[in-house]
């Protein structure tokens, strides 16, 4: 998914109320995207109508890279809402949601299974920090200086913190792959033993 950074002749319209609509309808779909995988749907809106509320009230002072701040106050207001084990939790839970059916069809039932167990137990270990800063690059598509500001860090902070999820997500992965290969030794049986 790749996000547009600027909004383009976002600067170029004189009235505020058209401005904010374009900014609304440009990017309230990705801002509300990145607050549905920490907390539910209606969480989400009231933290989206709260970011949006602060782009309205500072829609003269935007910087040019409106997609990272417009984050980055999701992101606070979040910090306000919630605890952060709770959001934890529910991040994990929102990740494996958008796995579709339809993406997997030609796949083997039993394997996706597994193979998604795998995953979503190897991010269930990772601390928060690390999964988010996964999703800013990944899914999300931004810079290390754009995902530096929606994480409140420099960017090469953000890229040491990237480069550290990465290890320890491909660490646990293969920890959770060794775990499902092990052999199951079936039980002896009693009647095996008599004979």
């Amino acid at each position: 998914m790749v996000i547009e950074g600027r909004l383009a002749g976002l600067l170029d319209v004189d009235d505020p109320e058209e401005r904010f609509t374009m900014l609304y309808d440009q990017y309230y779909r990705s801002v509300l995207g990145y607050v549905l995988l920490r907390v539910e749907q209606g969480v989400a809106e009231d933290v989206c109508s709260e970011t949006f509320l602060v782009a309205w009230r500072r829609l003269d002072e935007l910087p040019e890279q409106v997609l990272p701040w417009l984050l980055g106050v999701a992101r606070n207001k979040l910090a306000k809402q919630r605890e952060v084990r709770y959001r934890r939790k529910d991040l994990v839970e929102r990740i494996a949601v958008l796995t579709s059916e339809q993406e997997h069809v030609a796949w083997d039932v039993a394997e996706h299974v597994v193979d998604r167990e795998q995953a979503i137990s190897a991010l269930r270990a990772l601390p928060e920090k690390d999964v988010e800063a996964m999703i800013l690059a990944t899914w999300y598509g931004l810079t290390p200086d754009q995902a530096a500001t929606v994480m409140g860090c420099s960017a090469r902070a953000f890229n040491v913190r990237l480069h550290r999820a990465r290890k320890r997500l491909s660490g646990r992965l293969r920890q959770e792959a060794g775990a499902a290969r092990r052999p199951v030794r079936p039980a002896r049986s009693r009647f095996a033993e008599e004979s």
